[in-house]
Order: structure tokens, then sequence, then C-alpha cells
């Protein structure tokens, strides 16, 4: 094996397309956004920096640091604001009364349910169009079935 042949981070141009690596960040619910975003770097900064960047340079090779940097505290935010949300959502499953959290329970199934059927839909549309929305709903599915399982065990917890 020639180690020449293998990229190094200095020869790997990133592009913005790179930022949609990882599952897409997290939904906030309104009713708790206040709660849950208390304290988390947003990362808005860095954001604007890559933007100027890209309206100087007009092209992503010359902006590979806003790139790393936003993406590095985008995985860092998302990390903390999904582990946040369940959090959040176990504290509320806690206190919830047994029929409210089977309604909830009710409720997350069916958002599971219709965003399976989005995904499908989506899977005929080709192209960049078709990725993002597959990628989006993709990682709004993951969320919710998270949720979704952890009301799952809760009911039955409380069911016995």
């Amino acid at each position: 094996m020639d180690v020449d042949s293998q990229p190094t981070m200095e020869e790997t141009v990133l592009v913005g397309d790179d930022l949609m690596l990882g599952p897409p960040s997290p939904r906030i619910p309104p009713e708790i956004a206040s709660h849950v975003l208390e304290g988390v770097e947003l990362c808005d900064r860095i954001l604007r920096n890559f933007f100027l960047c890209m309206q100087i340079n007009d092209i992503e090779p010359f902006c590979q640091d806003e790139i790393v940097l936003y993406r590095q505290c985008a995985e860092r935010r998302d990390k903390l604001l999904r582990q946040r949300l369940r959090d959040s959502e176990h504290k509320l499953g806690l206190v919830m009364p047994l029929e409210q959290a089977k309604e909830r329970a009710a409720q997350l199934q069916a958002e599971v349910a219709s965003l399976e059927r989005r995904m499908i839909l989506a899977s005929g549309i080709e192209g960049i169009e078709g990725f993002r929305q597959r990628w989006s709903l993709h990682g709004r599915l993951d969320d919710i079935r998270y949720i979704f399982s952890f009301m799952f065990i809760l009911n039955v917890q409380n069911s016995q």
C-alpha cells in the first residue's frame, strides 16, 4: 500500500455539502426551547464568518478553516441539544400521568408513521434536493424514534 495514495487532511478539500455528513440538527419544540437552548453555543458567529469568507472568496477551497470550525461547533452543539432534549423528555415522562404518557406515545408513533411516509415519497426525488429531504427526514426520524422508545418503556413500567 502506497502511503502517498492516502489523502491527508491538507489534501482534502471540504465543501459546503460536507456539513451534511452527520445527522441534521435536532428540532427543538417551541415550548421547551428557552430551557434547552440556555447557555448553548449556537455557532452563529462561526457560520457568519463562513458566509463572509464565501462572499469574499466565492469558492470553498479558500474557506477550509471556517468549514472545519463550523462543523466541529455544530457537532458539539447538536450532541448537547440532543442530550438536553432527551433529559427533558425523560423528566416530562416521569412526572406525566399514565394517560397523558400514553397519549404522548401515540402522538409520537403517529409522527414516526408520518415521517416514514414522507421518507418514502422523498426517495422518488432525484438529485441534491432529494438527498437533502431524505437527510433531514432521517435525522428527525432517529430523534423521534429514540423519544418514542423511551415513552414506550415508561408506559410498560408504569402499567406493571
